[in-house]
C-alpha cells in the first residue's frame, strides 16, 4: 500500500501546532523565571508553583488519558478473553486522583519538595534514595515505550508508514518541546492535546456506531455473534486477580513523579486538590469513546470490511484495534480526525514521563549526589540531556511489543511492587522507619517480584501461589492478588527491620541509624537563590563548615 499523504499531512499539521504551542509557553516560562522567588530549575520542574487552575486540570488529565489508557481500553473490550469487565483503567486512575487528593497532597506540598524522591532523601540518605530511585525510573521508561509504542502502530495503521519512523518522529516532536520550556510547555500543550482527544473521538464515535459491517453492539453484549461477548465475565476464581488489576493502577499511580509534578505546581493544597478531583470525574468520560469503539469492534465481521480475514485478534493485532476501527469502520477524513486524537492522547504523556525521569536525575541524582556544587545553570544542562537519553531508550523499548496494554501494566507493576511501600511509610509512617528497613523491603519485593513471575515478558513463574491454576502449557494462571500481597509484605519488613534495627542500636549492637536530613551536605530543601546569588554563596563557603543547626535551620 502507497504512503497515504492525506493522513502523514494532517498528522504533520498536528505536530506543528503541538510545536507552535511548546514554543509560546517557552516564552512563558522565560517570564516566568524573572518573576518567580524560586530558582530556574523549579521553573523547569515545577512551573514555579503558579500553575492557572484550568490549565493544572487539564495537565493532570492529559497526562492520565494517554496513549496507554486510550488504546488499551480498547484491547481490553475487544479482546474476547476479557471484556469490558477487565476495562479496569477508568476505574483505577479515577481512584488513584480521589486517593491522591485525600491523603497525598498534604505531605507532598509540606516541606514545598520539588520531586517524589526529595522525601526518601531526607529520610533516608542519598545512597538509599538512588536505590528507590531505580524503580521509579524503570516505570517512566516503560510508560514512555508503552505510549510511543502506541502512536506508532497507529499511524502506521492509518498512513502506511514504517512503526520506526512513526515512533522516531514522535519521540522528537515531545522531546523538542519538553526541552524548550519544562512543564510551561508540558501544560499548555496538554490544553491543546486535551481538546484533540475530547472533540475528535466523540467525532467518530457515530460513524463508529452506524458501521454496517457491524451488529448491534448492546446485542453482541451477552451474546455470542462474531467473538465473544464483548461485556465479558468476571468468575469469583477470577475476583482476586481482577480487585489485584485495580488497586494496581490506582495506588501505583501516586507514586510517579508526573502526579507530584502537577500537584506540586498548583498555587495552593486547595487547587492541588480540586485539580485532583476534576481530573477523576473527567477521567472515565473520556474513556466511554474508547470503551464504545472496543465494543463495536468486538461486533463486527471483519471478513466483510476492507481489513479481511482473519480479523485482527487472530493477526494479533488487538492492541491496535482502535486505529484499525477508524480506518475500516469510518470514512476516510472523519478517520485523521481520530489519528489526531490518539497522537494527542499519546504526546499528552510522554512529554509528562520524561520531564519527570529527567527532573529526578539532574536534582536528586546530578544536584544531590554527584556535584552537590552545580549550579542552576548545570542542573538544567542535565535535566535537558536526561530528557533526550530517556526519549530514545523509551523510543528503542516502544519496537519491543505489540501489546500496548502489557506495558502499561508491567510500568505499573514496578512501582507498585518496589515503590508504593516506601512512599507511604515514608510520608505517614516516617518515625518507625529507617533506611534498613528501607533496604530490606526494596530487596524482598525485588526477591518476591522475580520469582512470582511474568511470562509475558519472559521471567519464568517459579513460587507457586494459593488458587494457581496450571495451563495446557505448563504455565501458571495467577489467581492470587500477588501484587497487592507482595506491596503488603514489603511494607510490613520495612517496619518490622525498622523496629528491629533500632532495637538493636539501643543495644548499640549495631550503628544507629542517622536521619539523612541532619546531614550537613543536604541542600535541596534549602532557599532558592538566583544563579548569582548562588555562586556567591559557594564561594563564601569553605567544606563542611556549615554546621547541624544551621543546616536544620535552612530545611
Amino acid at each position: 500500500m502507497a504512503v497515504n499523504w492525506p493522513g502523514l499531512v494532517s498528522i504533520g499539521l498536528f505536530y506543528v501546532i503541538v510545536l507552535a504551542t511548546g514554543v509560546w509557553a517557552s516564552k512563558k516560562s522565560k517570564h516566568e523565571e524573572k518573576k518567580c522567588t524560586g530558582n530556574r530549575s523549579e521553573v523547569a520542574m515545577v512551573g514555579g508553583r503558579n500553575l492557572n487552575i484550568w490549565v493544572s486540570i487539564f495537565t493532570m488529565t492529559a497526562t492520565w488519558v494517554g496513549g496507554g489508557f486510550i488504546l488499551g481500553s480498547a484491547e481490553v473490550v475487544y479482546d474476547p478473553t476479557k471484556g469490558l469487565v477487565w476495562a479496569i483503567g477508568p476505574i483505577g486512575y479515577s481512584l488513584n486522583m480521589i486517593i491522591g487528593g485525600l491523603f497525598f497532597i498534604k505531605p507532598a506540598r509540606s516541606k514545598n519538595y520539588v520531586t517524589l524522591m526529595d522525601p526518601l532523601q531526607e529520610k533516608y540518605g542519598n545512597t538509599v534514595a538512588a536505590v528507590l530511585f531505580i524503580p521509579a525510573l524503570l516505570g517512566d521508561i516503560l510508560w514512555i515505550g508503552c505510549i510511543l509504542g502506541a502512536l506508532g502502530g497507529t499511524v502506521s495503521v492509518i498512513i502506511d508508514v514504517s512503526p520506526l519512523l512513526a515512533v522516531g518522529i514522535s519521540a522528537a516532536v515531545a522531546i523538542i518541546y519538553t526541552l524548550m520550556g519544562g512543564l510551561y510547555s508540558v501544560a499548555y500543550t496538554d490544553v491543546i492535546q486535551l481538546s484533540f482527544i475530547l472533540v475528535g473521538l466523540w467525532v467518530c464515535v457515530p460513524f463508529i456506531l452506524t458501521s454496517p459491517t457491524s451488529a448491534n453492539f448492546t446485542t453482541s453484549a451477552v451474546t455470542k455473534l462474531h467473538q465473544q461477548p464483548w461485556l465479558g465475565k468476571l468468575e469469583l476464581e477470577d475476583a482476586g486477580r481482577w480487585l489485584d488489576d485495580v488497586l494496581l493502577l490506582a495506588i501505583s499511580g501516586i507514586c510517579y513523579q508526573v502526579f507530584y509534578q502537577r500537584v506540586l505546581s498548583c498555587a495552593s493544597d486547595t487547587q492541588a486538590r480540586i485539580t485532583c478531583y476534576a481530573g477523576a470525574v473527567l477521567c472515565p468520560i473520556l474513556a466511554i469513546p474508547s470503551l464504545i469503539i472496543g465494543a463495536v469492534a468486538a461486533s463486527t465481521d471483519w471478513n466483510q470490511t476492507t481489513y479481511g480475514s482473519p480479523g485482527p485478534y487472530e493477526q494479533n493485532q488487538a492492541g491496535m484495534i482502535l486505529p484499525i476501527a477508524l480506518q475500516h469502520l469510518c470514512p476516510f477524513y472523519i478517520s485523521l480526525i481520530g489519528m489526531g486524537a490518539l497522537a494527542a492522547a499519546v504526546m499528552s504523556s510522554v512529554d509528562s514521563a520524561l520531564l519527570s525521569a529527567a527532573s529526578q536525575l539532574g536534582r536528586n541524582i546530578f544536584k544531590n549526589i554527584i556535584y552537590k556544587k552545580a549550579s542552576e545553570r548545570m542542573i538544567l544542562v542535565v535535566v535537558k540531556v536526561s530528557v533526550v537519553l530517556c526519549g530514545l531508550m523509551g523510543a528503542g523499548l516502544a519496537m519491543t511489543t505489540t501489546s500496548v496494554f502489557l506495558l502499561w501494566i508491567v510500568g505499573a507493576d514496578v512501582v507498585y511492587s518496589m515503590l508504593t511501600p516506601q512512599i507511604t511509610c515514608t510520608f505517614f509512617l516516617s518515625k518507625w522507619v529507617n533506611k534498613y528497613g528501607a533496604c530490606s523491603g526494596f530487596l524482598l519485593a525485588i526477591v518476591l517480584r522475580a520469582l512470582v513471575g511474568e511470562p509475558a515478558i519472559g521471567l519464568p513463574d517459579i513460587l507457586p501461589l494459593p488458587w494457581d491454576k496450571i495451563q495446557e502449557d505448563g504455565r501458571r494462571q495467577r489467581l492470587f492478588p500477588f501484587r497487592t500481597a507482595i506491596m503488603l509484605v514489603t511494607s510490613g519488613t520495612i517496619l518490622l527491620v525498622s523496629h528491629l534495627a533500632a532495637w538493636l542500636s539501643e543495644k548499640r549492637l549495631m550503628e544507629k541509624d542517622r536521619d539523612a536530613k541532619k546531614d550537613v551536605n543536604m541542600h535541596h530543601t534549602a532557599p532558592e537563590q538566583s544563579d548569582g546569588e548562588e555562586t556567591q554563596r559557594l564561594n563564601a563557603e569553605k567544606p563542611q563548615e556549615t554546621s547541624v543547626t544551621e543546616s536544620l535551620n535552612i530545611l
